[in-house]
């Protein structure tokens, strides 16, 4: 059984903040792919397209029959435990801080047997569920749950260390007026959440939901405009040593093309949607990255709500697709920037939400606040780094994956 996580004690100011330290990064080509399925959520493995030989360790050759094509696809994540051991003595700084840690070997239904990480709620024998996360410095690994575990699963200190699992955490949200923000704090309180900070930018102008937000207990409105540098820096004086996750919903969207659009509109859509990425980047970024090892509540990842407009842009909405494009490759910069200290970026993907006034001319199907919250809240829990919220955003992401310049021609093109 697990033991529940305990309330982080008050820090001491004359301590030194630990110094991140990250598991061994080196990886294979091969062994990349390992962290691309654990980015979403998946498990999986090569599996020869020849021969049918599913394959680990990653290779550049089937073990059978020699063949290069080896896609990566989902496999039955079922198996049983042969071996385990306990590892008391390491060379590597990440795991000699972490002693004692649990490793074994586990054979697949699927095939082939893997050497992993061990839950604490598993031994030798057990029949588990194989699942890929991502480590502290991005890279995938193995680990193997129970099939039913207990009420503090989660809290296992293993399965933490590759989570952003916001119990016990601070979290700030960058705008309160967004239309998932009140949904947002429900959900991350009712996942264990300390205390939700809520960014207000202009806040001399009345907005219905503030009295909702008033009445929340381990809640707090703070003034915060993503287009003022002083506005963050300021913010970040004041609470940025407490912020460990941060999750940017500013968002400015108007319909319209780029030919016969006012340039006045699609400036102001850049200046919140990207240059207010950047900007909190940069405010808060580096306090982050420096409290990755602060303990319980240490510092664990910054999420970005996109619009799935970010992968391929609806023509109708020209300049808000362009912003969320520029936005989603600020995160992938700043996803590499953080990799050195273990800070996670998460975007989210959505697609239109339902009762935006400016998304109104969209048909449905659309998304809604809870379901945009829910998903933030077990992306974080899962440890991932790219999420889908809707089925809009699911069917866009998947058919880009499959093929980018085909599903331009069908939203570009009158393709359905």
């Amino acid at each position: 059984m697990t033991n529940a996580l305990p309330f982080p004690p008050k820090k001491d100011p004359q301590k030194r903040t630990l110094v991140p330290t990250l598991p061994p990064m080196a990886r294979s080509r091969a062994s990349l792919g390992l962290g691309v399925m654990a980015a979403q959520g998946r498990f999986g493995l090569q599996v020869c397209a020849a021969c049918a030989a599913v394959q680990y360790p990653p290779r550049d050759a089937c073990h059978k029959c020699l063949s290069d094509d080896l896609p990566w696809q989902d496999v039955d994540p079922s198996g049983t435990i042969l071996a385990e051991t306990t590892i008391r003595v390491s060379p590597e700084p990440y795991f000699r801080e972490r002693m004692p840690w649990r490793m074994g070997s586990v054979r697949l239904d699927a095939g082939p047997t893997l050497n992993c990480h061990l839950h604490g709620e598993v031994g030798r024998g057990d029949s588990v569920k194989m699942a890929l996360k991502l480590d502290k410095a991005g890279q995938g690994v193995l680990i193997a749950l129970p099939l039913k575990g207990s009420e503090y699963m989660q809290d296992d200190p293993t399965l933490r260390a590759m989570s952003c699992d916001p119990k016990r955490r601070r979290i700030l949200i960058s705008n309160a007026r967004a239309p998932m923000a009140l949904a947002l704090a429900h959900a991350l309180l009712n996942a264990g959440a300390s205390h939700v900070f809520l960014g207000e930018p202009e806040a001399w102008l009345s907005w219905p939901e503030r009295k909702a937000f008033e009445g929340m207990e381990n809640v707090s409105i703070l003034p915060l405009d993503v287009t003022d540098t002083s506005s963050i820096a300021k913010l970040s004086a004041e609470i940025g040593g407490k912020v460990d996750i941060l999750i940017n919903t500013a968002t400015y969207t108007r319909p319209g093309g780029i030919v016969g659009n006012d340039t006045s509109f699609a400036r102001e859509t850049f200046e919140v949607n990207t240059l207010g990425l950047m900007r909190l980047a940069q405010g808060f970024g580096p306090g982050m990255a420096a409290r990755v090892q602060d303990g319980i509540n240490s510092a664990v990842a910054f999420v970005n709500i996109l619009s799935v407009q970010a992968l391929m842009p609806d023509p109708s909405y020209g300049a808000f697709g362009a912003s969320q494009a520029a936005a989603r490759s600020i995160s992938q910069t700043m996803r590499a920037e953080f990799r050195g200290s273990g800070l996670r970026v998460m975007n989210l993907y959505i697609g239109p939400i339902e009762d935006d006034p400016w998304f109104q001319p969209l048909p449905p199907p659309k998304v809604t606040p809870n379901a945009i919250a829910r998903a933030c809240v077990q992306g974080l829990v899962d440890g991932l780094e790219e999420v889908t919220c809707g089925d809009i955003a699911r069917d866009v992401y998947a058919r880009w994956q499959t093929d980018a310049l085909l599903l331009e021609r069908e939203i570009t093109g009158g393709g359905s």
